[in-house]
């Protein structure tokens, strides 16, 4: 037996006076899965949005407690190079080395004391208290 190629020819076929109608079942069908995929995709929006801000929130969180270990450091820092800057040796060092100043002579110095200021109403014996008016005394005028 031999195989020969065998080519069929078909009856060509005529569709053009086919008229397609849509089911209303179907497409009532088609809608209701639409509507319903809708109903999920919002059910799982609203589901998943208050943890997502929760873990935004948290991260937020973290970010600042990070950022404020980094301002407590540096503010560490800082307030030492403050005290050392503020060491007195080391301001007379600098300004006998760099500046070229000196201490002056004892005859040059002038002491200056200054008086530290009282509380209110406190008084230092030896001295008298200030004088209170009377209630029903009459205040002297005061002009422009």
């Amino acid at each position: 037996m031999r195989e020969e190629p065998v080519v069929r020819i078909g009856k060509p076929v005529d569709n053009s006076r086919v008229v397609r109608q849509v089911d209303p079942r179907s497409r009532r069908e088609i809608l209701l899965l639409i509507v319903l995929g809708a109903v999920v995709a919002a059910f799982l929006g609203l589901y998943a949005w208050p943890a997502l801000e929760i873990r935004r929130a948290g991260q937020a969180g973290v970010d600042l407690d990070r950022e404020k270990q980094r301002l407590v450091e540096e503010n560490r820092k800082l307030r030492l190079e403050k005290a050392a800057l503020e060491n007195l040796r080391r301001v007379e060092e600098v300004a006998g080395k760099e500046l070229g100043l000196a201490a002056p002579p004892p005859e040059r110095s002038i002491v200056v004391e200054v008086e530290k200021p009282r509380p209110a109403g406190q008084t230092v014996a030896g001295e008298t208290a200030p004088r209170r008016e009377a209630r029903g005394a009459e205040r002297p005028e005061v002009r422009p």
